[in-house]
């Protein structure tokens, strides 16, 4: 046997009935020959870990757009606390941790430059809307790899789609994800909100701190352990009522305290202009998009070759071009 079918048979032994086991996976959209060490979902992570998109989330806004500081999250920080987060609970609940870590690892490649912001300005000016988890998986199928993409499994693929929006995965380690997107998004905005002097402690509601936790700590290892309790045995992920209404009430907290607040985001306003005016440059001049989107403009449409440029963008990035495109240069005498 190679090492691969070893670690087949062992998750046969060992995970749920209810897990998603690698021999079983519904496969890929072009066949490849199996790896002697990994299984298929182990493949997946690495394919995406070593993907340019990957390595551009350390450059994206999470909440907070380019904030001063070395400690405040950004969508690369926030992807690897999903991870951990899913991969516990998926651990807990003897489910396929490689297949959840995978999908953790790729739920946020579509991401656009300066967080949600971003999101909602594309979502306005694109034909058909623009959603990040749709970007995401098309990242993976269309984007990367020279347009080749990462040619990912079903079931991963799946759980990047359904992490967000209204359809639910398959399989229950996709939606462990989903849960897990949520409850590390929440806590961690909470801790980046209080450094920021955003909020205080004593603004969260108070049933919400008695029911999850007065720390980031408290909060993710009460929701992880109801989410594992609530779920053993189950052929669905679960949360307790009462932890369930505690999340959602600290979700609205978050969005009337932090995601709305006009201090916090006050600079959004700016950077969807930024976006805009790219987007309106572009696609006035499409031969100035870089020769990977030609392929995209004429086999698809412009609208569609201009979006993936942008939503691409690092905010960094972004901002480059922008003052190179927009901001007259100093002239100096040689």
């Amino acid at each position: 046997m190679t090492i691969r079918q070893q670690l087949e048979e062992r998750e046969r032994k060992d995970l749920s009935p209810f897990a998603c086991l690698s021999a079983n996976s519904k496969g890929r959209r072009r066949p490849v020959e199996p790896c002697p060490v990994r299984t298929c979902f182990q493949r997946d992570t690495d394919r995406i870990v070593h993907c340019k998109a990957f390595r551009r989330l350390k450059h994206k806004t999470q909440v907070f757009l380019q904030p001063e500081g070395d400690h405040y999250r950004t969508r690369m920080t926030h992807t690897l606390e999903v991870a951990r987060v899913a991969r516990t609970i998926a651990r807990g609940l003897g489910l396929n941790e490689d297949l959840t870590e995978a999908a953790a690892f790729g739920h946020d490649l579509g991401h656009t430059p300066f967080g949600h912001a971003g999101e909602r300005l594309l979502n306005e000016i694109m034909p058909g809307g623009f959603r990040h988890n749709e970007q995401s998986l098309r990242v993976v199928d269309r984007l990367e790899n020279d347009g080749e993409g990462l040619n990912l499994t079903y079931e991963v693929r799946r759980a990047i789609l359904c992490h967000s929006g209204p359809e639910l995965a398959e399989t229950l380690e996709g939606r462990v994800v989903r849960l897990s997107d949520k409850i590390a998004y929440l806590s961690a905005d909470i801790d980046d909100a209080l450094r920021g002097g955003i909020i205080y402690p004593l603004d969260i509601p108070a049933h919400v701190a008695q029911e999850l936790g007065d720390t980031h700590s408290e909060r993710i290892n009460t929701l992880v352990m109801d989410i594992i309790t609530a779920s053993q045995g189950k052929d669905d992920i679960c949360q307790s009522p009462e932890k369930g209404r505690a999340m959602a009430d600290l979700r609205e907290f978050m969005f009337e305290s932090v995601y709305r607040n006009p201090v916090a985001k006050g600079e959004e306003g700016k950077a969807q202009e930024m976006i805009r005016r790219l987007f309106d440059y572009y696609m006035a001049d499409l031969d100035k998009l870089p020769p990977e989107f030609q392929e995209i403009r004429e086999g698809e449409s412009p609208e569609r070759a201009v979006c993936d440029y942008i939503a691409g963008m690092t905010d960094a990035y972004a901002v480059e071009r922008y003052l190179d495109l927009f901001i007259p240069k100093s002239w100096t005498v040689k």
